[in-house]
């Protein structure tokens, strides 16, 4: 029995610890937000939280997140999840559309550790998303436009 913790709900699975957590996600928990993409950890669809950090579900074993907190596209926090969804319709982001949850999870990640991310940061945070319709400087402009939103943190 794997014990997981998927959006803030408890959920004990009779599945092997070698699943991948794309599937347990998508199949065993009926939540489709979260994308296949490749399998093979490259494109970032299938991009989910855990623990807090962007990672790719595809190439995560179930056994490896027991215990551990995952969060997927649905149940990203309104604070962020609706700032990055207006951003994304205001600067025309969607195209086909199928790799936005993976983009928007992967700004929810940048933006919860850097709320005032420099074009370079944005850069390399988002290097492992694909967009097959090559939206990029919309994607860039959706997350500075969130920023400008956020509080800037103090310094340690």
């Amino acid at each position: 029995m794997i014990k997981l913790n998927v959006n803030g709900k408890d959920y004990q699975l009779d599945i092997s610890a070698e699943v991948p957590l794309l599937w347990v996600i998508r199949d065993q928990l009926q939540l489709t937000g979260t994308k296949y993409g490749c399998g093979m950890s490259l494109c970032g669809a299938c991009t989910v939280h855990i623990d807090g950090a962007a990672a790719r579900s595809c190439v995560t074993p179930v056994g490896e997140v027991a215990g551990r907190k995952v969060v997927t596209i649905e149940g990203l926090e309104a604070n962020l999840r609706t700032p990055l969804q207006t951003a994304w319709a205001a600067e025309e982001v969607p195209q086909c559309g199928y790799c936005q949850p993976g983009q928007i999870m992967s700004a929810a990640a940048l933006l919860t550790e850097n709320p005032q991310p420099k074009d370079a940061d944005i850069d390399a945070a988002m290097s492992g998303n694909l967009c097959r319709c090559g939206t990029y400087p919309r994607i860039r402009r959706a997350i500075q436009r969130v920023a400008r939103l956020l509080p800037e943190r103090s310094a340690p």
